[in-house]
């Protein structure tokens, strides 16, 4: 992983650099020599938030509708819960 720092300037100069640099680690941004941003590819960021593919993304790759899927029912009712 290569961590990469940038200027603000540099950053608005030439953004597809910055870009091509967040896919080899992240791309720190700086404001008078100080960190403020951090530019990170997609994946980089939903390994670190732990999100992964949403159930949207889920349902809609190509080829799904060819899958049979049974989902189980029950008939049994929710029990009220027993505080006693």
């Amino acid at each position: 992983m290569t961590i990469t720092t940038l200027t603000s300037r540099e950053f608005n100069q030439d953004t597809s650099q910055a870009k091509k640099a967040a896919a080899h680690g992240p791309v720190f941004i700086t404001d008078r020599g100080r960190p403020a941003h951090v530019l990170l590819s997609i994946e980089d960021y939903q390994r670190l938030a732990g999100t992964g593919r949403s159930i949207v993304d889920a349902l809609a790759m190509p080829g799904l509708a060819d899958i049979e899927i049974e989902f189980p029912r029950s008939r049994e009712l929710a029990r009220a819960a027993d505080f006693s």
